[in-house]
């Protein structure tokens, strides 16, 4: 049993989704000038090196046991796609409206949560869910400001995320977390390094540029685990409402960096998803303290 400290909790929470933030805003750079796909790369390539050097000494063949490989393979497949898509929206798209319309992905879940893993799906998910769409369509709104293909990408890659947050629940039960963690570093390594030859550029980056692709994995790498140490001591409904200060941390770099400031619809929106989202985790909370003996 871990110690309860939601302070901790919380505010691991704020660090880690900080990291996604700066994650994307790197990206959205690096895209300007390199392939996405080598982008892609480089996040989980690093990201790999690191569980390596920190992990695989102490834990060893213990990081990589599992009855359910396949599982591991298609997930982080899932979470490579994710990725993917995510950066080209991002390389076309404001960093705030991209990461809104990626963040319709635990509506999404809760209801797919229903087929899928057999939970109960009730009105008042479905209400939440019709809400959280009607905030996706203020800020990807038919004659706004935004790219048709950029929110196709963006759409993508919350398709792809629902799907691996179902086999993250799936696995979750049975797997350990730090082996779950390393299949998605060494399944996209391997997985983008495959076709690393069709899109590796002969231009070098420069030692900034260098450092930057070499941060993606680092962002990545290091959120996820600020992220897994705030699970160990906050409960889940503790620290939904706090995912979503990403959505501020994409607004702001958004503007610091790119000059850009999502207009009073498109926050309307941001907002709408946010609470809607938020609504849900209410609702599983409760439904879970109803559930108990």
């Amino acid at each position: 049993m871990h110690e309860t400290r939601p302070l901790l909790g919380i505010g691991l929470m704020l660090l880690a989704v900080l990291c996604f933030a700066a994650l994307d805003a790197t990206s959205k750079t690096l895209s300007q000038t390199f392939a996405v796909p080598l982008l892609v790369w480089a996040r989980y390539a690093f990201h790999l090196l690191m569980m390596l050097l920190f992990l695989a000494p102490s834990m060893k063949w213990k990081l990589v046991a599992t009855r359910r490989p396949r599982l591991h393979i298609v997930r982080a497949l899932l979470l490579v796609g994710t990725t993917g898509f995510a950066m080209v929206a991002i390389r076309t798209m404001p960093l705030a409206e991209a990461t809104a319309i990626v963040f319709v992905t635990p509506l999404a879940v809760a209801v797919l949560a229903g087929p899928m893993l057999g939970e109960r799906v009730g009105r008042n998910r479905w209400i939440a869910l019709l809400f959280g769409f009607c905030g996706m369509l203020l800020v990807a709104r038919p004659g706004g400001a935004m790219s048709p293909a950029g929110i196709a990408w963006a759409l993508a890659a919350a398709a792809c995320y629902t799907l691996y947050q179902i086999q993250t629940r799936q696995l979750a039960a049975t797997e350990d977390t730090w082996t779950m963690l390393f299949y998605t570093a060494l399944v996209g390594t391997v997985a983008m390094s495959l076709g690393l030859p069709l899109f590796w550029s002969n231009e070098l980056p420069t030692p900034t540029e260098a450092l930057m692709i070499a941060s993606l994995g680092i962002y990545g790498g290091t959120g996820h685990f600020m992220l897994i140490r705030a699970f160990r001591f906050a409960p889940a409904s503790t620290l939904a409402p706090f995912v979503y200060s990403q959505l501020v941390y994409a607004a702001l770099f958004g503007w610091m960096f790119y000059d850009h400031i999502p207009d009073a619809v498109s926050v309307a929106g941001m907002a709408v998803i946010a609470g809607s989202s938020i609504l849900m985790a209410i609702l599983e909370r409760r439904a879970q303290v109803l559930r108990m003996p």
